[in-house]
């Protein structure tokens, strides 16, 4: 009688290529693929495994975030590298001189990255720039930032609970009673 063996782990679950069926995004793997065999190092990996990413998993980054983290970087002649879409933030005065490679840079943040005299690249233009990731600053925007991401945790009206309810409107009609007054059980 032989041993059963247990298949329950044979399925790796993770990605080995983007979903998307974008020739431009391929190509991109199909390059940071050869650099991260030739080189070894751990950015192109890196890379290679964000460019694989769902949407959701490449957040989106504001210029303000990007001008915050270059400044405490303190590495004035690196590019910042975000692989996803870096988009303009009207709350940020001045813009910094940044030298940036995303996927994608929407129309008002390139003129004003381009207006202070900075640099926007491609990942192709960066590969031939630093293969190796010398000199770059690696982000990424924040994944719970979604309004989706408010309404998970412990159940809203539970005490110490901050997650926000599905609610189909805010108004004085809709859930003002228990937890919301003492006189209903309690208020929070």
């Amino acid at each position: 009688m032989g041993i059963d063996i247990n298949h329950k782990y044979d399925r790796k679950v993770r990605r080995t290529e983007p979903k998307s069926q974008d020739v431009y995004l391929r190509l991109l793997v199909k390059l940071y693929r050869f650099l991260q065999r030739r080189t070894n190092k751990k950015f192109n990996r890196i890379i290679l495994k964000r460019l694989f990413m769902s949407k959701i998993n490449r957040p989106p980054m504001s210029l303000q975030r990007i001008a915050r983290f270059a400044k405490a970087a303190k590495q004035p002649e690196s590019t910042v590298v975000v692989v996803g879409t870096i988009t303009d933030d009207a709350r940020l005065l001045v813009v910094p001189k940044l030298k940036v490679c995303a996927l994608h840079v929407t129309q008002t943040a390139r003129e004003r990255i381009l207006k202070a005299g900075g640099e926007v690249m491609t990942f192709d233009q960066l590969a031939l720039a630093s293969p190796t990731g010398k000199n770059t600053l690696l982000l990424q925007g924040r994944r719970t930032a979604r309004t989706a991401c408010k309404h998970f945790g412990k159940a809203p009206g539970v005490p110490h609970s901050h997650t926000r309810p599905y609610v189909r409107s805010k108004g004085r009609k809709f859930e003002r009673a228990r937890g919301r007054r003492s006189s209903c059980g309690y208020k929070k």
